[in-house]
């Protein structure tokens, strides 16, 4: 950062200690008050700092850190699950998006290197901002979140091609290609180095520290190896990101994770802070002042354009039409590698100066304008969803290993808190507004959705589910739910709440083993009850009593699903029953006396 005086440093704590607070108090946000405080700070302003780029470079640590933190979050089994959102989601986006700018650019410049560069540097969008964004929001966890992130994955990766191609668009291009093939192979070998240690040496690494007890040294080594790999991955002309988020992910199973996690995300919070800043400083507004309506028209459009592609793609690979628009509003600005990009093209040719410059201001306009177009937009959602238009099911966060449980009234709720009790991840569904409104009030955990209907069950990744739990009262709904379920998932253990005995012998025509009579437990329970009060028995000879009876009446509903449908078989069999219980009564009392 060169010489940085005391009040800069104190302007900066401010900034981070009361900024980011004082955004969210007044709902707009942290991060787009960390961009506007950065403009108000920035050398176009008060002029407290003079030199942005600067303080940029030494900023985008906190990017790297970002991505480090994410991919402690995600195992790479799950980032290999994610493999078609990635490279089909994201490369369909970059490559329809580059070829689209490309075309417009060549409208307005004969020039094809300067048109295709253009297109590809402004194809992608900002890792930091749209991560930062959906993580305040939590949005990162809904499949569009999961699928903005897949996008930017992918975007990453390209910008390793691209800096590369960048030589040779160049004039000189074909005296440069020589020393891209070499620089192609050295990234390569530095993201091998990079798969290589944090398989093999990192764990083995944290496990030695951690069994020293000394929490700092813990913290030290983890910022020392994003350090190191933010080196390697700069001398391989790679991005940092990208070799921080392979680390984290390698990382993901380790026992050591959520300790690493919690020691790096005090800064990752502050350096991000910083980078945010330091893009606000970074608004040429000298610039903006002589050419304003060039560089708005021209952020509005790259905006649309890259909003429509996003939309389009969202929709195309199953997102409702609100999330496709919350997707498309979340990635349509410029990124941060536009930054990267262009200062290449200028010395090598490929771009002058001035248009340089003139690209900056657009994409550093579109990243200042994204938290306000995301506010817009949940402004607007909530004027569309008038009473009576409720969508079809709510979107449902990203889950594995948990229990879906269909059906949130009382039956289901008290399923519902002793799940959560334990610490057992679960996904209620309900199909009554009402209900779900009373549920979501006292701080249940319940989503508006039909179990019935195939879509929903997707949604709620019954796949992935370690048991399913029915707890629908409709006899006919609970029944078509079970019947979608087990058609659909026959590998995932089902619970089921039968309503009588007749639903239960349905339940039973489709396999279900686990049912549950909704009156037959507290039946029982009172039933104990009233043979100590009123009927004189000890808690012993109750309890066995009613044990008694319950193994009896199970045995008889399995015996009874034989002739289910006929009437005068189950009254006989009702009476048998009722004799041999009491005969069964009789007996026990004998022996006992």
């Amino acid at each position: 950062m060169g010489n940085i005086s005391l009040v800069q440093v104190a302007v900066l704590l401010a900034a981070a200690g009361i900024v980011a607070p004082l955004a969210k108090h007044l709902r707009i946000g942290a991060v787009l008050g960390y961009l506007l405080a950065g403009v108000v700070i920035g050398p176009y302003v008060l002029g407290i700092f003079k030199d942005a780029e600067k303080m940029l470079h030494v900023a985008e640590f906190g990017v790297v850190l970002l991505l480090f933190v994410i991919g402690l979050e995600l195992k790479p089994q799950r980032l290999w699950a994610m493999r078609r959102s990635v490279f089909g989601l994201g490369g369909a986006q970059v490559g329809i998006t580059a070829l689209l700018l490309t075309a417009i650019m060549l409208v307005e410049t004969a020039n094809w290197r300067e048109a295709l560069f253009v297109g590809l540097a402004l194809s992608l969008s900002s890792t930091a901002m749209v991560l930062q964004v959906l993580k305040e929001t939590g949005e990162l966890e809904f499949r569009h979140g999961r699928m903005a992130f897949s996008v930017l994955l992918f975007q990453d990766l390209a910008a390793i091609p691209m800096i590369a191609f960048v030589g040779l668009l160049a004039v000189g291009g074909d005296a440069a290609q020589p020393m891209t093939w070499a620089g192609a192979l050295t990234g390569l070998a530095a993201i091998a180095a990079i798969v290589l240690a944090g398989r093999y040496l990192l764990g083995w690494t944290f496990h030695f520290i951690a069994k020293a007890g000394v929490s700092e040294a813990l913290t030290a080594f983890a910022l020392l190896t994003i350090v190191v790999i933010e080196i390697v991955m700069k001398g391989a002309g790679l991005s940092p990101a990208l070799g921080a988020f392979i680390a984290g992910a390698l990382l993901a199973d380790s026992t050591y994770r959520h300790e690493i996690e919690a020691d790096i995300k005090p800064f990752e919070t502050l350096f991000l802070g910083l980078f945010f800043l330091s893009i606000g400083m970074s608004l040429d507004l000298g610039l903006l002042a002589t050419q304003p309506g060039v560089i708005v028209l021209a952020a509005v459009a790259l905006m649309a354009v890259k909003g429509v592609i996003l939309h389009r793609l969202g929709r195309g690979y199953g997102l409702s039409a609100p999330a496709s628009r919350r997707f498309a509003c979340a990635l349509a600005q410029g990124g941060e590698f536009a930054f990267v990009l262009t200062a290449i093209a200028v010395t090598t040719g490929v771009l002058m100066r001035g248009d340089a410059s003139l690209i900056n201001v657009i994409v550093t306009l579109t990243m200042l304008a994204t938290p306000v177009l995301l506010m817009a937009e949940k402004w607007l959602a909530a004027r569309l969803a008038r009473p009576g238009h409720e969508p079809a099911f709510d979107e449902i966060p990203e889950i594995e290993s948990h229990v879906v449980i269909a059906g949130l009234g009382r039956f289901g709720q008290i399923i519902a808190r002793i799940l959560a009790a334990r610490g057992i991840p679960f996904t209620a569904l309900d199909g009554d507004p009402a209900q779900i409104d009373v549920v979501r009030r006292f701080g249940g955990r319940v989503y508006f959705g039909d179990a019935t209907r195939p879509e929903i069950l997707e949604a709620a990744q019954v796949e992935k589910a370690r048991a399913v739990v029915v707890s629908i009262s409709n006899v006919e709904g609970s029944l078509k739910a079970v019947e979608l379920i087990r058609r659909r998932y026959p590998h995932v253990p089902l619970y089921v709440r039968a309503r009588d005995r007749e639903h239960a012998h349905r339940l039973m025509d489709f396999g279900v083993e686990h049912i549950i009579r909704e009156t037959l437990l507290s039946a029982l329970e009172m039933s104990r009850q009233v043979l100590m009060d009123a009927g004189g028995l000890n808690r012993r000879e109750a309890e066995r009593t009613v044990q008694m009876f319950a193994e009896r009446d199970e045995r008889r509903l399995r015996a009874d699903h034989a002739h289910a449908r006929d009437e005068a078989k189950l009254a006989e069999s009702a009476r048998q029953h009722a004799e041999e219980l009491a005969q069964l009564f009789e007996s026990d009392v004998a022996k006992r006396d």
